[in-house]
């Protein structure tokens, strides 16, 4: 599962890729990085057991070309689109005499309206070829009543693009989605829009409000983000950098927010291992049962799956200890049915 980083030149996507990955990006693209997943449940699991060893969840980044303003010279971009599961895309919002911007002034809603327009169009081009297509090839090389399946859906898709509507929110039967499976249609692709903006508007959650309406029927997800500021808190210790959000009025770092909002578009969650040897964070697809998730450990889980004995975050954090919530009753025992959720901690039994 892999997230894919792109957007107009200046907008903060270097600082913001370098941030989350470690990765300092040159002039390579597309640059790979893998960023860890900023979960305080982890963390707090790690003071908890204090163990020899730490693994975090982690997502699969890539750096991607920057976006042009003529459209014809975006296909490459495209094509590497077409290879990812989540676009992140970085609009600019705050305000830089400094930095130029490549449309002359700032407007975050201008720039995020070109990149939705630009995918929904690239689809309807496809679409509109592979119609004149089918009807070359019908009864030659395609049977008219698979055509005629065919040519039914595209129009469908081809209407719910005109209505302002992505595909990642088109409904697809199993057989329609055998259909067109192979077929590289970008707005099929969840977003996450993430605004790069000023330290003033840190906090201000207006313009996010603003932008999230006016995209509701594309279905973006959209976070604030200063990456200057959080280029700042990155390298204060602990300490200082507890006193610099206070001090900000916010929680935690936007960074951190913005892995878990990436990890649950990927529709992905965690579960946790934990011991004096190593507290681990696993990472399943969102809807697995036990047998699939004790996979994510070693493939011999599930297939010599027996049960897993599972423990409530929560219930762990706030009875403090293992054996007092075994003693409270809440170590349960789950089955092959049982569909993990988020921040589950899990002990698998298993023979083979």
């Amino acid at each position: 599962m892999k997230l894919g980083m792109v957007g107009l030149p200046q907008v903060g996507k270097k600082t913001l890729f370098e941030l989350l990955t470690g990765v300092s990006p040159g002039m390579d693209r597309p640059l790979p990085g893998l960023a860890d997943v900023r979960d305080q449940r982890f963390d707090k699991l790690v003071d908890m057991y204090s163990p020899k060893k730490i693994t975090p969840a982690q997502i699969d980044f890539v750096m991607l070309p920057d976006m042009d303003t003529q459209a014809e010279r975006n296909r490459e971009l495209f094509q590497h689109l077409e290879r990812v599961d989540v676009i992140c895309y970085v609009a600019r919002a705050f305000e830089d005499d400094t930095v130029f911007h490549v449309d002359g002034d700032v407007s975050s809603e201008r720039d995020i309206n070109t990149f939705a327009e630009e995918l929904e169009l690239g689809d309807l081009i496809f679409i509109e070829k592979r119609l004149e297509r089918i009807e070359k090839e019908v009864g030659r090389k395609i049977e008219t009543a698979v055509a005629d399946k065919e040519r039914d859906l595209l129009t469908r898709m081809k209407d719910y693009l005109e209505d302002g509507r992505t595909l990642v929110s088109f409904t697809l039967t199993e057989e329609e989605e055998r259909i067109i499976g192979s077929y590289p249609f970008l707005t099929r692709k969840p977003v996450v829009v993430v605004l790069n903006v000023g330290e003033g508007e840190i906090g201000d959650e207006g313009l996010v409000a603003q932008l999230s309406e006016e995209h509701a029927s594309r279905s973006y997800r959209l976070i604030a983000i200063s990456a200057q500021v959080e280029q700042e808190i990155s390298q204060l210790d602990d300490e200082e950098r507890s006193a610099f959000l206070e001090d900000l009025g916010i929680e935690s770092a936007a960074i951190d927010r913005l892995t878990l909002l990436c990890y649950e578009t990927l529709g992905l969650i965690s579960f946790f291992t934990v011991g004096e040897d190593e507290v681990r964070a696993w990472t399943i697809r969102n809807g697995s049962k036990a047998p699939q998730a004790g996979r994510a450990i070693h493939q011999d889980i599930e297939r010599g799956f027996i049960r897993s004995e599972v423990m409530r975050y929560d219930e762990l954090i706030e009875l403090g200890s293992e054996q007092k919530v075994k003693e409270a009753g809440k170590l349960t025992q789950k089955g092959k049915d049982h569909v993990v959720e988020d921040g589950e901690i899990h002990h698998f039994l298993f023979k083979v």
